[in-house]
Formats: C-alpha cells, structure tokens, sequence
C-alpha cells in the first residue's frame, strides 16, 4: 500500500489529499488513479479549479510510472472530471454530486440509464449485446493478425524503452501512412503526420489548437455525439447544420456561417456515423467553396475510408491540407483497443499541434504505433479489409431487412460501413421516446444508442442507431416489436 506525500504537492488553496495504491489490488494502476480522483471529485475534496500535480510530480509521489500517470490524466479529461490549460497543466473541470446516503448497502444491478458517454458504449466488456455501440465482433477484425502483431511489439528493443518515443509518432509508421496517403488521396510527408490515441484525441487537440471559450464551432446534424460533448467541454458554442439522405443541407450552412461566423467544421466526408451516407464530389466541392468564404478551418473525420469503396470524395485531396485537417484512425479495421489514430495538416499547423500534445499527454504508446504499423503492413491486411466490407454489406442487408420487417424505415440508405439509422415514422411522446426505449432495452441486456445522442434538434422521430454486426438478432428484434 502506497501512500502519497502530501510535500510532493503543487501549491493549491488547500493541502493535497492523500491517495492510496493497491498494487495487489485487482485491476489497473490506471483504473484505480482514476477511480481515487473521481470519489475526490465526487466527494468534494478537489473542488472545480483545483490545479492536479504535474505528471512527474504525481509519478514521483505515487511512484508510477510517467506513462501511467498520462494515461490516467488522458481518461479523467475524456470523462470531463479534468482539463488541460496550455503552459498551466491539469485542472479540475467541474464538481460532481456527492452520493445520495442510503441506510442500507446497494446491492449491484442493471444500469437504469443510458447516456452518449456511458462506459458500455466504449468498454466491450458489459453482457448487454452491443447493438449501438461502435465496434464489431473481435472475430471480424482478424484476431490472429492483431495478435500476431501485437506479440511482434511486445519485442521492442529495451533502448527504445528509455525514451517516450518521438513526438509525433513512431516514425516508421507515419512514413507508410504518408506513403499510402500519397498514393491513394494527396500528396503529405511524414512531418504532416501526428499520430494520436485515436480520432477523439485528434479531434481534441484540434480544439485546443485552433479555437478558445465562446468560438463558434459547427457539426453535423445529426452525427458524431462524443463530438458535440468534446466542444461544449472547450467551451465553445456547437452548431449543427443538418445531414441528411441528400448530403449536408448547403443553404443552412451558407445562412449560419454568415451569421455566426464559425472557427471550424467538423465534417465525416465517407460513410458518415450514424447514417453511413457519403457526401458527394458536388458537396464537397461547394463545401470548401464556403470554408474559403467565410474563412473556417475543415476538419475531417475520415475515419471510415478504408471500408468505403474507391472514388469517393476527399475534403483533404481536394484542398491539399490548405485549410482541411484531415483525421484518421485504426479503430474500425484493426480494433479500438489499440487507440491509435492519425492528423494530417499543413506545416504551418504542425508546430503548434504539436506542441499542444506533448502539453496534454507528451508522446503516444509507440507500443501500440509498432503493432499497428506490423499488422497493415501484412500481405494480408488489404484481403482483410476487403473481407471486413463484405462482411459489412451482408450485414447491413440484413439489418434493413429486418428493421423494415418490424415496421422501421432507415433515415437514409447507407453506402458502407457498419450503421444503420432507423426509427418508427411517429413522433415521439413522453415515456415512448428514444431514451426510454433505449433505458428499458438496458434493463433487457440491450444496448441501444438512440437518435438523441447525435442531434442538437429534439427528433422529430423515434430512432436509432444501429451496428449492422448485431442488427438482426432476435433478442433486439423481439424487443423492438414489442415497443411499437
């Protein structure tokens, strides 16, 4: 048992609280940082503003390790508890309501609520079948080329484990990313390319960058709904221009950028999450035709690319990372375990980009950077991608068909990937709302991501997102028939 010393503590109003370590304790060093912050939030012992240690003083007081500190720096901010100042480091972002007392002790059950930021949704671990959550079955992803990889990085040579690696990323693979980059949408070097803890992170530093509290930002209406989460978190003011089975409406967006005059976009060009809808060359041209006018940074999620068919339209390639950022991941073709994404910009961008991730978290796990760099770079990592996409279309076959068997109509009709968005053609009413249903399906062993947690815009429907790979199962559909 560790105990920290309180003299290791940066200056602060009040004298730092002591944390405990259980190093026999089951589960991570990470998981227990950062559920002992969490109860100090929640309990009021760091109050909103408190300044955390910097990573090498919490390492050195708790005798962990820099990395692990990082990490758990890295979750307590994607959970909100916790944000990065530049030149200031890591403050408490807000409070959290102590628990209500209970006179007799909880005994543990199903969650009786769900949310866009709800652990299930991103853990894998939950007995509820996933059907709104992001992933695929592990047995898709081609578990013997992950592992094979995985157990190849694990060999790192021990001077490599001195360092924290390069800034940027693992330098061999960001040359083969800008090697297919290049190839395959525009041309980029290997100093254009930042490699990140997947694409929330990028987005993240993307914000931190570029914009400051009160910044006008734009997002799809509806779509990603960690994203509109990640904003408000910046403090900057969320505007969703609507998405639909045509495209992004072009109007609204000409009349919003006019009036609110934003800093960003933030676009999913291919296979776009939740409709799986791609925009067309059209679209995308006028797209860039208002980003110049009205002078706003694109950023695009280009995430899905991989399991799109070829010729499809690219923000990055028609504009040459002149005022578009471009951002990748490996979470849909590898497994989001390994967390390890992309950000292309342009060079007068990467400096600063730069700068901003060695202030919030130094260096990514090259560890991982290295095992994914031996999985794409396999023979049979493109046969596998390609298997993934049929996979995919079978599923999503599937998946409409079943949906329409049951009276639900998709939003639109996808072009790949693996969502389906589909609702009742009703309007909601209270109690039979997305939420409710998606509230009683957790109750079930089902979860469910309603409509609700990728719009701004109260739906005029009751829908959901679904993953194809789970769609048609007859748990989800018995369910479903029942609540109509």
């Amino acid at each position: 048992m560790l105990t920290e010393d309180v003299s290791c503590a940066p200056a602060a109003p009040a004298a730092w609280p002591a944390l405990r370590i259980d190093r026999g304790r089951r589960g991570s060093l990470v998981d227990q940082i950062v559920a002992a912050i969490s109860a100090m939030v929640s309990d009021g012992q760091l109050g909103a503003g408190a300044k955390m240690p910097s990573v090498r003083q919490f390492a050195k007081c708790n005798a962990v390790s820099t990395f692990t500190v990082v990490e758990a720096y890295e979750r307590l901010h994607q959970l909100g508890l916790l944000s990065a100042r530049r030149g200031s480091g890591f403050f408490v972002a807000r409070s959290l309501p102590a628990p209500a007392p209970s006179s007799a002790p909880t005994q543990p059950g199903p969650a009786s609520e769900i949310d866009v930021l709800a652990p299930d949704l991103y853990t894998g671990q939950a007995e509820a079948l996933p059907v709104g959550a992001g992933w695929l079955p592990p047995e898709w992803y081609g578990e013997t080329t992950i592992l094979d990889a995985v157990r190849h990085a694990m060999k790192i040579p021990a001077g490599r484990l001195r360092g924290y690696g390069h800034p940027l990323g693992f330098p061999a693979l960001r040359q083969h990313l800008a090697g297919n980059l290049s190839a395959e949408l525009f041309p980029v070097d290997p100093d254009q390319v930042l490699l990140t803890h997947g694409a929330t992170h990028a987005f993240d530093l993307v914000l931190r960058t570029l914009t400051k509290p009160g910044d006008v930002v734009f997002v799809e209406d509806p779509g990603y709904g960690n994203l509109l989460a990640l904003v408000r978190h910046h403090g900057c003011i969320p505007v969703g221009i609507a998405r639909g089975a045509q495209g992004l409406d072009m109007e609204e967006l000409a009349r919003q950028a006019a009036a609110r005059h934003p800093k960003l976009m933030f676009v999913n060009t291919v296979l776009q999450n939740p409709l799986g809808t791609s925009l067309s060359q059209q679209d995308a041209h006028r797209l860039l035709g208002l980003a110049e006018r009205f002078d706003f940074w694109l950023v695009e999620d280009d995430i899905y690319r991989e399991l799109a068919q070829p010729g499809e339209a690219s923000l990055a390639a028609m504009d040459g990372l002149r005022r578009v950022i471009r951002v990748g991941s490996f979470s849909k073709t590898l497994s989001p375990a390994l967390r390890v994404g992309s950000l292309c910009a342009s060079r007068s961008l990467m400096p600063e980009l730069l700068r901003v991730k060695m202030v919030g978290g130094l260096t990514t796990s090259e560890i991982n950077e290295r095992a994914v760099l031996d999985a794409i770079g396999t023979r049979g990592y493109r046969r596998m991608v390609e298997r993934l996409a049929r996979q995919l279309d079978d599923a999503r076959e599937s998946a409409i068909a079943s949906l329409r068997g049951i009276g639900m109509a998709p939003l639109a009709q996808p072009r790949g990937g693996m969502f389906v968005s589909a609702g009742w053609p009703d309007a909601p009413s209270p109690g039979r709302d997305g939420r409710a249903i998606a509230d009683a399906a957790l109750k079930a062993g089902i979860l469910l991501a309603p409509g609700d947690f990728f719009t701004q815009r109260r739906p005029a429907s009751t829908w959901f997102r679904f993953n194809a790979a789970y769609a048609s199962e007859p748990r989800l559909l018995d369910f479903l028939r029942a609540q109509h």
